[in-house]
């Protein structure tokens, strides 16, 4: 039996039961598929179910389609107008964001959209009012949050543990085969900041709840434009918040291809009364062979493992991240209100704030100056 027509058996059984979030998703990319792992795992235990994938590409919706036993449209306005869907989740490149996430909300879906909300503060705005006059789930993927050593530092922090927080550091770095291989079409349309640093701005908001005042950023343009590639290597930018503390955050994508892991990341924080430091790469899985050389894992974001039957089962926090919008729907389904899930979910509003830092951000890029956070 092939894989997608076990999973279309499963799906006719887990119909039969009460309703669970309809789910579609638009953009079935690199990371597109772990939107379809995601919802494949909660399909199979009862908690949603994955209707359909929309991509413009057709070759390779043919291959998810056969992996994931997904109906496929090439059209959104199709399957908006065609399918029952309780909600849509956007995981497109970062500045086509908004015209998907509109139409899915003026349509009356609940929507998740990748991190960032959008490149431009007016883009969120707009978002944002479509979400309000439809009176629906406006949900923005930074999976950071769902890290349980990073929900451990929010907490402390939160706590007092380290007191009043002073000034910290951040980093994310991927190697280059992201912005090389990847995407290249869309990466001058993008940056490491973008796509990587807002990651860091949201964590750090997370922990202190603070607001961007000001920022200054700097960066370079020389490994990827060597190969052609007219995008930002680096963004360094140090960011004063409203409650007095500075932190740098350090973006790249140009970490050579021998780096041991796909993504090198961290977070440091000092406070008056102590600090927290989260190595968010290395969580102590190593490994050094003849064939892949010296590599870590970090088997808390993303591990596939097979249940009894041999089925496939994703787990980590970057399914957890995606699966909450599920969770969210299920809640409002079992009679919930948008009034009770206030507050427990990034909100266009709080995803508004991290796109205002990395506006200004690249505005200081441009200008060479401090820019005030509009």
């Amino acid at each position: 039996m092939s894989q997608g027509k076990g999973m279309r058996d499963r799906r006719s059984s887990v119909a039969k039961r009460s309703r669970v979030a309809r789910i579609a998703i638009i953009g079935g990319g690199k990371f597109g598929e772990m939107h379809l792992r995601a919802f494949t795992q909660l399909e199979r235990d009862g908690q949603a179910t994955l209707v359909a994938l929309c991509d413009i590409n057709e070759e390779l919706l043919a291959q998810r389609r056969q992996a994931y036993g997904v109906k496929g449209y090439t059209s959104y306005d199709e399957m908006l107008a065609k399918e029952d869907l309780d909600g849509v989740t956007v995981v497109t490149p970062d500045h086509l964001h908004r015209r998907f996430v509109v139409a899915c909300l003026k349509a009356g879906k609940h929507v998740l959209v990748e991190k960032p909300l959008d490149v431009t503060v007016e883009g969120c705005d707009e978002m944002i009012a479509a979400a309000e006059r439809a009176g629906r789930i406006l949900q923005v993927d930074f999976h950071k949050r769902f890290d349980p050593y990073h929900r451990q530092m929010a907490a402390r922090v939160a706590a007092g543990a380290i007191g009043q927080p002073l000034y910290g550091y951040a980093w994310m770095e991927d190697r280059i085969e992201v912005p090389r291989d990847w995407f290249p079409h869309w990466a001058p349309q993008s940056s490491p900041f973008w796509f990587l640093g807002v990651h860091m701005v949201d964590l750090i908001r997370f922990c202190t709840r603070a607001r961007g005042v000001s920022v200054f950023a700097a960066g370079s343009k020389k490994k990827l434009a060597s190969l052609g590639i007219d995008a930002w290597d680096c963004v360094n930018a140090r960011i004063v918040f409203d409650d007095g503390s500075t932190f740098a955050v350090d973006a790249s994508w140009v970490l050579p291809d021998r780096f041991e892991a796909i993504v090198n990341q961290g977070i440091r924080m000092v406070g008056t009364e102590g600090m927290i430091e989260v190595d968010s790469q290395n969580r102590g899985a190593e490994a050094c062979t003849a064939a892949d050389g010296q590599q870590t894992w970090n088997l808390g974001f993303f591990l596939e493992e097979h249940d009894k039957d041999g089925s496939t089962r994703w787990s980590g926090y970057g399914i957890e991240s995606i699966a909450d919008f599920a969770h969210n729907i299920n809640f409002l389904l079992r009679g919930g209100s948008m009034e009770q899930l206030a507050g427990k979910y990034v909100d266009g509003r709080e995803a508004r704030e991290t796109t205002r830092i990395a506006v200004a951000a690249h505005e200081s890029l441009r200008t060479g100056a401090r820019m005030r956070i509009q």
